[in-house]
């Protein structure tokens, strides 16, 4: 089946290439506030991502819209400690996953797909985890896989159950990330029994690069090589930080004596922290030893040593060679004009691992199918429903069930399918299921005496609003 996703703190859409890599998905919509990452995502995909999670009119927007799955690599900010197993608005407000919960309770998604920094799971000595995972368990009643409990039902966090690398999953890059993956228990009740139960732990096919000699370009730009002062200045740094008994410093990573080598984490800040990815490059470094070039303030150094180049950082992060190649093996991925080297390096620091996130929307994929097929017809037609016009359907279902004959219960399913949260008059109602206007009434009344509460983020739809009694 195809899912529709939206792509919030979107970045430049690598999570969403991953999901559509592992195919069955389509995006509909997407967010992201930094303008140099906009322009990017939006030479990529042709799509504007220029909405901002935290703007109700955005949020109302994304209300209106039917998707499936929820997307967000939001970023890690402190909560307040404010209140025990209260409502997250109380524990979380002015940070971007409030938007998100908000935007969460507001449209009902099936999944909800999280990535973020390996020290969410320690951040605020845990209170901000535990946050999340209170909200979208417990408040928001997702089924987040690989969260356990203890006998008084309260959450046992395990990192091996949220931490993943991407070396595991086919590139050479030391990268420990969390995921969190959330099922909807309204959508799938029961069934979520049959979830696996942990996220993918490798890459289920063979690996895109052997080791990181395989991702280093032939041809590097002198600029890219140490200036021998800034060499020796790093070299002078590492002695002092190994007497003082640290491991700080810069990294040669492709060092000859390294039988397989990986890179460590690249950094969201892109421009610093290079020199812990080091390159020894004696093919174009012999050819540049001792140039003097504009930008630097002392001569190339000799030792052939250089940074990666943003097209390593690309491969590493499987943008380049991997998640944008055509169906004629032609690489498509590209930097619009005007995108300094700066913030390529920032970009692709700030992403995700395109391999990664392609085999987290398989599982997300295979657990759904593994679900739906065990759906009653009336579950498969509740399936098909999204946000408040789900929730009310759903309501119709467990209050009426017993009580309502299937071809009644679709009836109603019809109503609400095609009315929506609208208003109507009786006579609308029996055109649309053609029916006797007593028929119609008769359905009206039963709905109004149900006295149900659908929630939004904002107000709450009550049937007598919803079901007009406005005469014949």
């Amino acid at each position: 089946m195809q899912l529709k996703t939206i792509d919030l703190c979107a970045g430049i859409g690598g999570i969403r290439r991953g999901f559509e890599l592992a195919g069955g998905y389509i995006n509909v919509e997407s967010a992201e506030i930094d303008e140099f990452a906009c322009k990017t995502y939006e030479h990529l995909y042709g799509n504007n991502p220029r909405h901002n999670v935290s703007d109700l009119a955005f949020k109302k927007v994304l209300q209106r819209l039917r998707y499936d799955v929820l997307l967000a690599g939001f970023p890690c900010q402190a909560f307040s400690s404010v209140g025990q197993r209260k409502g997250f608005e109380d524990k979380t407000k002015g940070t971007i996953f409030f938007d998100i919960a908000d935007i969460i309770k507001m449209t009902r998604p099936k999944v909800v797909f999280l990535e973020n920094v390996q020290n969410l799971l320690s951040h605020d000595k845990k209170a901000t985890i535990n946050t999340i995972f209170d909200t979208l368990g417990r408040q928001l009643d997702y089924h987040i896989v690989g969260l356990k409990y203890d006998t008084n039902g309260d959450p046992i966090i395990e990192r091996s159950s949220f931490l993943r690398n991407s070396i595991d999953f086919g590139v050479p890059q030391n990268r420990p990330r969390v995921y969190i993956i959330a099922f909807s228990r309204a959508y799938f009740g029961k069934h979520v029994e049959l979830i696996e139960k942990e996220l993918p732990t490798k890459r289920l096919g063979a690996a895109i690069y052997d080791d990181l000699n395989s991702i280093l370009e032939d041809s590097v730009e002198p600029r890219y090589f140490l200036s021998t002062k800034y060499l020796e200045t790093l070299e002078r740094h590492i002695i002092v930080q190994h007497e003082k008994g640290y491991g700080f410093g810069y990294r040669i990573v492709n060092s000859p004596e390294i039988k397989r080598p990986v890179a460590n984490t690249l950094l969201a800040t892109g421009g610093s922290g290079k020199e812990r990815n080091l390159i020894l490059d004696y093919k174009n470094g012999k050819q540049y030893a001792g140039h003097e070039i504009k930008g630097k303030y002392s001569p190339i150094n000799d030792k052939c040593i250089r940074t990666m180049t943003p097209t390593e950082w690309g491969r590493l992060q499987g943008f380049i060679g991997y998640g944008f190649i055509d169906d004629d093996g032609k690489e498509m991925f590209s930097f619009p004009e005007g995108i300094p080297v700066s913030q390529q390096f920032k970009q692709f620091g700030n992403s995700v691992t395109i391999p990664v996130i392609e085999e987290m929307a398989r599982f997300v994929q295979r657990n759904i199918d593994a679900m739906y097929s065990n759906f009653s017809p009336t579950e498969r037609r509740l399936f098909s429903m999204y946000g408040n016009e789900f929730l009310l359907c759903k309501t119709i279902w467990t209050d009426m069930e017993t009580t309502l004959r299937e071809k009644t219960l679709n009836q109603y399913f019809d109503m609400v399918y095609h009315f929506g949260l609208n208003p109507f008059r009786t006579k609308e109602l029996a055109d649309y299921l053609k029916v006797s206007s007593a028929r119609a009434s008769q359905i009206l009344g039963q709905l109004t005496e149900m006295r149900c509460v659908i929630r939004t983020g904002e107000r709450s739809y009550v049937f007598e609003d919803l079901l007009s009694k406005t005469n014949n």
